[in-house]
């Protein structure tokens, strides 16, 4: 008897039903219809009307990459609430930092050179910045795997027999709550930060323009936003509008446009070819996600678990996050599966965009050009790329003679400028295999594309040295060795000679054939183990 009354008294675990809008689609739209009423605007006159703004004296520039010893660091994702995985006994595993191209910007420490530091080195100044940054983060692309498996969640749930248990049982009322392609709150925060640190760190820079800058970004709506931010941040948002001219590009097909040069490279967006990746990583994806299948099926009934749902189960704890501040499907994954998910996204990208893929070194190209043409202050005169010769011939669009440029472009296209540029210590560790994760792996997506991430070029004046101009690039913070590129010799501050770098990238622009690797009709070597962004010769 007393054995009874305790199997009674022990709780016991019962599959939730779902309620009919679980997985349904959830939109708000602010302002509310109406709430736009212009004839009440005389009432709220602003500052330049009002008035009475007190002393607004201006101090001098800062410079903080010249002198801030020690360096800060970007470490904040406030106010996003950092997620814990599955196994979350580690607290020093940090979720957030393994979500490859969706993961926040933090710093690198290092690309091979550890000793090397962003402040500029001692004996140097700076002559002039190249800043290639990516858009803040965002809502999932349109049709996006989160959204159909909201979609098959709110089509069992709307069954006979689909229940939910343990860990799943939030499914039951889980709605879709994300939009499509534009920036979330953290993204524009994200760009404003960066825009006020950018001037902490190059504003003096500003004392050398003789006319407003021109800063440049594509026409999607995000780019514009994340262009937009970063000026509020880095101008201030009273002023930035009339401190700058921003230039937006056309992004669509058939319009060309270095910093979104796939809708002109034909092999790019084949499938076979410059969607590579996600066949290597789907490989990848049957072996790290089959211990979470086993052990998160039983706990869903009337809805099968398949390794593409767990997948995008994944990406929803990442798009939540930086959407809502928070996602319940984070802790379903352990430590081990979300080094997993990051590799997914390092095969993805390794065979689509970076050194794995014949046609990244192409797309990449076109940048490289403007680069080169700024640093000369030579106009381009070859129209062999995905340059614009309508803006790129207008010294009024793409003026030469800035000592600040600001470009804003997508994840892919900064992993195909630096296999353009030759960063070779990025695939030092050659082709990445589809079967297990190499250790000490050189190509981490996280570390190269995150949301917001910054490529910048210092062009350097050193004096002391051989050669008075140098160049040295950043990638997130990290100081990015040049040994990959001819004449560049190792540094243990990055540093190449401006007239060797400049020479190196006339080679590696003559190595690229962007005619034969965006439009002949090849296919993909098997093996494929380029590790140049170059179809093999």
């Amino acid at each position: 008897m007393l054995a009874i009354v305790l199997l009674l008294a022990l709780p016991f675990c019962t599959a939730e039903s779902a309620s009919s809008y679980a997985g349904s689609t959830v939109v708000d739209s602010y302002p509310p219809p109406g709430a736009t009423n212009t004839a009440i605007d005389a009432y709220f006159p602003d500052a330049s009307q009002v008035g009475y703004a007190g002393p607004t004296p201006t101090g001098a520039e800062p410079a903080a990459i010249v002198t801030a010893i020690p360096f800060s660091k970007i470490e904040n994702v406030f106010p996003l609430s950092r997620p814990n995985s599955a196994d979350g006994a580690n607290v020093t595993f940090d979720v957030m930092r393994h979500w490859g191209n969706l993961s926040p910007l933090y710093s690198v420490e290092s690309f091979g050179l550890p000793g090397a530091s962003p402040v500029i080195p001692e004996g140097c100044g700076i002559n002039a910045v190249h800043l290639l940054m990516r858009h803040g983060a965002r809502y999932p692309t349109s049709g996006s795997g989160g959204s159909r498996f909201a979609s098959d969640i709110h089509a069992a749930a709307s069954k006979e027999g689909f229940s939910v248990t343990g860990d799943l049982e939030f499914l039951a009322t889980w709605t879709y709550k994300l939009g499509a392609e534009t920036l979330t709150p953290f993204g524009r925060n994200s760009l404003f930060s960066n825009g006020v640190a950018f001037r902490y760190r190059y504003g003096e820079l500003l004392n050398a323009f003789t006319d407003l800058p021109v800063f440049r970004t594509t026409s999607e709506d995000r780019m514009v936003d994340s262009a937009l931010n970063f000026a509020a941040g880095f101008f201030g948002v009273r002023t930035y509008e009339t401190d700058y001219h921003q230039e937006i590009i056309i992004e669509e097909n058939n319009f060309n446009n270095t910093l979104a040069p796939y809708d002109v490279c034909t092999n790019s967006n084949n499938a076979n070819i410059g969607r590579f990746g996600g066949t290597q990583a789907g490989k990848w994806a049957n072996i790290y996600l089959e211990d979470a299948q086993m052990r998160l099926q039983p706990m869903i009934q009337g809805f099968n678990l398949t390794i593409s749902r767990l997948f995008y189960m994944q990406q929803l704890c990442a798009y939540e996050t930086v959407a809502l501040g928070y996602s319940k499907f984070c802790d379903l994954f352990t430590e081990e599966e979300w080094e997993g998910y990051e590799y997914f996204n390092d095969l993805n990208f390794w065979y689509s965009y970076g050194p794995g893929n014949p046609t990244a070194a192409a797309l990449g190209l076109g940048y490289v050009q403007e680069l080169v043409s700024r640093l000369t202050h030579t106009p381009i005169n070859v129209w062999n790329s995905s340059t614009n010769s309508t803006l790129d011939s207008s010294n009024i669009t793409f003026p030469l003679n800035q000592p600040i440029y600001v470009d804003a472009t997508h994840d892919v296209i900064i992993s195909t400028i630096t296999t353009a540029l030759n960063f070779t210590s990025l695939a030092a560790t050659g082709p990445l295999p589809t079967d297990h994760i190499p250790p000490h792996r050189s190509y981490i997506v996280s570390q190269i594309a995150p949301f917001a991430c910054q490529l910048v070029a210092q062009v350097l004046s050193c004096p002391a040295s051989e050669e008075p101009t140098h160049i040295r690039f950043l990638l997130n913070d990290g100081v990015m060795p040049l040994t990959g590129i001819h004449g560049c010799t190792e540094d243990s501050n990055g540093l190449c000679a401006l007239p060797s770098f400049i020479s190196g990238m006339h080679e590696r622009i003559g190595e690229i054939n962007y005619a034969h690797d965006c439009f002949a009709n090849y296919t993909m070597p098997n093996p494929d183990n380029i590790i140049d962004g170059r179809y093999p010769s």
